[in-house]
C-alpha cells in the first residue's frame, strides 16, 4: 500500500515536525502547508488523507477547508480543545476527528492551585516590591488557602482534579458542571459564584458556556481563576469588577484574543496574574500528547479503531480513494 498523504499544521519547523513522526515510517508522507495561513491551507487539502491539526487555532477546518478536502480521512487534534473545527461539517463528510483527552488535566489543575496561591499570597507584589528596594512584611497582607471556599465551573478530567487538590489543602470545595449531579458537592452556579472565596473555570467553551461566567455575580472581594477559554468568561465586565474593587484579583491564563493585544486594560490592573495560555504545556503533558498522537496515527494508517473521536463518526479510517 501506498503511504498515507499526512498534512501536518502545527507551528513547528519542517524538519521538527518530520522528526516527530518519524515512528511512523514510510506509512505516511509528511507535508506541511506552504505558509501559516488560510489560502496554503487550502490549497494543501486537496491531496491530504489525514490532516494533524494546529493545537494553535491558527489554521481550522471549517466547512469550505472540509470541502476542499475530498480524499480526507481522518483528523487528529493534538490538544483537549478543538476550537475552530467544524465538527458537524466533518462529520458529514464522514470524517472522524479525535482530540488527545486527559493529557494536561494534571498540569492544568496543578497551574490553577498554583495560581491561586499566588493571588492569596501575594507573590507577584511581593517579589516587585523586593526588586524595587522595597520591604513590605506589614503592607502585604496575604491570605492563607486552607479553610477557604473554592467553587470550581467544569468537572471533566481537569475539574476534577481541582476539586482533589484544593480538598487536600483544607479548602471547601463545591463544583458545578452542565448535568447536574446528586453529590452533596454539587451546587448550582448561581449560588457558587456568590458563595466563593476563589472559583476555579475550567470549562470547555461552546454555545451554551460563552460567557457564562460574569464576575460582576461573584463574592465581593473574591478571586477568578481562568484556565478554560477566554470567552468562557465575560471579559468587559472582569475588567469593570477588577476596576471598581469587586474582585480581589484575578489569575487568567485564557483571553478572548490571544496574544493579548497591546493596549488591553487587563495588562494595566495590578491586581491580575496574566500567563499566556501555558497552564497545560509541561514536559510531561507534551510527553502524553505525542505518546497519543503518534498511537492514534499509527492506528489509522493500520486500519485499528482510533480513539478519542468527538464527532460521532467511527473510528476504523478508511482510505476514500485507493491508489
Amino acid at each position: 500500500m501506498s503511504p498515507w498523504n499526512l498534512l501536518a499544521l502545527p507551528p513547528l519547523p519542517e524538519g521538527l515536525m518530520r522528526r516527530l513522526l518519524d515512528p511512523l515510517g514510510d506509512r505516511v508522507r509528511v507535508s506541511v502547508p506552504a505558509t501559516r495561513d488560510r489560502a496554503a491551507l487550502l490549497a494543501a487539502l486537496p491531496e491530504a488523507e489525514i490532516v494533524l491539526g494546529d493545537w494553535t487555532g491558527t489554521l481550522v477546518l471549517d466547512a469550505a477547508a472540509v470541502r476542499a478536502a475530498p480524499r480526507l480521512a481522518f483528523v487528529q487534534q493534538p490538544s483537549v480543545g478543538v476550537d475552530g473545527h467544524d465538527l458537524d461539517a466533518l462529520a458529514a463528510a464522514g470524517v472522524p476527528l479525535a482530540n488527545t483527552p486527559g493529557v494536561s488535566s494534571v498540569a492544568v489543575a496543578e497551574w490553577c492551585l498554583a495560581a491561586a496561591m499566588a493571588l492569596l499570597r501575594k507573590l507577584g507584589e511581593a517579589d516587585a516590591a523586593v526588586r524595587a528596594g522595597e520591604w513590605p512584611q506589614q503592607q502585604l497582607q496575604p491570605r492563607e488557602l486552607a479553610g477557604r471556599r473554592v467553587g470550581v465551573v467544569g468537572y471533566g478530567a481537569i475539574g476534577a482534579g481541582c476539586v482533589d487538590m484544593f480538598r487536600a489543602l483544607g479548602c471547601q470545595v463545591t463544583y458545578w458542571t452542565r448535568t447536574p449531579r446528586a453529590e452533596p458537592a454539587f451546587e448550582d452556579l448561581d449560588t457558587l459564584l456568590a458563595a466563593s472565596d476563589v472559583v476555579i473555570v475550567v470549562i470547555a467553551l461552546s454555545d451554551e458556556t460563552r460567557a457564562l461566567v460574569d464576575p460582576r455575580r461573584m463574592k465581593e472581594g473574591a478571586l477568578l481563576v481562568n484556565a478554560a477559554r477566554g470567552g468562557v468568561v465575560d471579559q468587559e465586565a472582569l475588567v469593570t469588577a477588577l476596576r471598581e474593587g469587586h474582585l480581589g484579583g484575578a489569575a487568567l491564563d485564557v483571553f478572548d484574543v490571544e496574544p493579548l493585544p497591546a493596549g488591553d486594560p487587563l495588562r494595566e490592573l495590578p491586581n491580575v496574574l496574566l500567563s499566556p495560555h501555558v497552564a497545560g504545556v509541561t514536559s510531561e503533558s507534551t510527553s502524553r500528547l505525542l505518546a497519543i498522537t503518534l498511537s492514534n496515527l499509527a492506528a489509522a494508517v493500520e486500519g485499528r479503531e482510533v480513539e478519542g473521536v468527538l464527532n460521532g463518526v467511527p473510528p476504523v479510517i478508511t482510505r476514500k480513494f485507493a491508489d
